[in-house]
């Protein structure tokens, strides 16, 4: 017998389909260039690949142990202290996971109480608030503050650090940060930390700190990671993603550090949820470490793709927003001559993937409640021939 509707009744009635898996599917329906959804049309380098099968040739094709091969850990211990001073251990502070989402999940599961608050920073990545839900958290949203030149148009983004100082209370059980931020290409700074810091340090208020576009830096800039600050890094988890900083997405492996205690608290939800990550992608990883390049020369790498995506645009009535970080370009496109500059974000971005052929994200997904500044975000990890032809057609509007 089929189970009658009625007998079940949605626990999040108000989550749907995210907005990268609609807009994807809207390019493949229409054969439009996808600059909306995050990941590279191109392909890594075949050195890890070739790690992998060799992994898998090796037999290393059984359960690995539930936190990651110990290997791949010190690698990661090492690349971490490496560039950011802090020392994590692999036995107890290091944690290989199912990519970035699966490693948020668990830090909201792990520390998260049911009515206890949890505070997000919008426009905030889409993940973050169904976890709390699932936690039977309290999301507090808090809203970057727009900046706006003198046109009256979307500039940049500013921390809301006074709302945040009110919203930090006995409740506050986690602030969920993220730099460089999706999807504003936002950078924080190493003052940014401290601020951060001063608001915290007399709360019980945890940190999860998500990191995943922590290579892609530009203009000189230096990446701040929460590893960087010895007083923030004791009530922090870090998150990183090698499927980001690989050209990987699809393999879904990323890591969680945190202080010992923080992440015994981790590993007793990861073990149940996962248990553990796929075991010839963890040796492969652990080979491909020995080659700090691939990741040092990242920001040299997609700051060229965010430079020749933004010279293309330049010949266009969109206004670009700085991108200071991430492989993420957001434009204003109030402007356009077109009547379509009057629609609201998703309808723009769905009239732009049929009619143009290109597609793009709205940034009002990124908000809980309703939002309309006219912005919207490409991704620029592509072919300089895919950024050629989808410039072609932008530059028509």
């Amino acid at each position: 017998m089929m189970m009658s509707p009625t007998l079940l009744e949605s626990k999040f009635p108000q989550i749907g389909t995210t907005i990268f898996t609609v807009m994807s599917a809207l390019a493949n329906e229409h054969k439009a260039i996808n600059l909306g959804q995050g990941f590279p049309d191109f392909s890594c380098n075949p050195e890890l690949v070739d790690a992998v099968y060799s992994a898998m040739k090796d037999d290393h094709n059984q359960y690995p142990p539930m936190a990651g091969i110990l290997d791949l850990r010190k690698k990661i211990a090492d690349k971490v202290e490496s560039l950011y001073g802090k020392r994590y251990q692999p036995d107890s502070e290091i944690t290989v996971t199912a990519g970035a989402t699966q490693a948020i999940l668990t830090v909201v599961l792990a520390v998260v109480r049911p009515g206890e608050e949890v505070i997000v920073i919008e426009p905030v990545y889409d993940s973050y608030v169904p976890a709390i839900d699932m936690a039977g958290g309290k999301t507090i949203a808090l809203q970057m503050k727009p900046i706006l030149n003198q046109d009256g148009l979307v500039e940049s983004y500013q921390l809301p650090w006074e709302d945040l100082a009110k919203a930090i209370n006995p409740n506050t059980r986690l602030i969920m940060i993220n730099s460089p931020h999706n999807p504003t290409g936002m950078v924080w700074q190493a003052q940014d930390l401290d601020r951060l810091y001063d608001l915290v340090k007399n709360s019980n208020a945890l940190i999860c700190s998500d990191e995943v576009y922590e290579h892609m830096v530009f203009d000189g800039a230096q990446h701040q990671s929460i590893a960087r600050h010895s007083e923030l890094s004791k009530r922090s988890f870090l998150i990183s993603s090698f499927g980001k900083t690989y050209h990987v997405t699809g393999w879904k492996v990323g890591y969680v550090c945190a202080p010992q205690e923080l992440m015994q608290e981790f590993r007793k939800v990861h073990q149940f949820n996962v248990f553990t990550v796929n075991t010839p992608m963890q040796y492969g990883l652990t080979k491909y470490l020995d080659h700090p390049q691939a990741y040092l020369g990242l920001s040299a790498f997609y700051q060229q793709k965010r430079d020749y995506f933004q010279a293309g645009l330049k010949n266009t009535k969109f206004a670009l927003l700085p991108s200071q970080g991430t492989y993420f370009q957001c434009v204003d496109y109030s402007q356009l001559s077109v009547p379509e500059a009057k629609l609201n974000e998703t309808d723009f971005c769905t009239w732009l993937t049929k009619e143009i052929k290109v597609a793009a994200i709205p940034v009002s997904a990124f908000y809980g409640t309703p939002q309309n500044a006219n912005v919207i975000r490409f991704c620029f990890a592509k072919k300089e021939e895919t950024m050629k032809a989808a410039i072609e057609r932008l530059q028509r509007l």
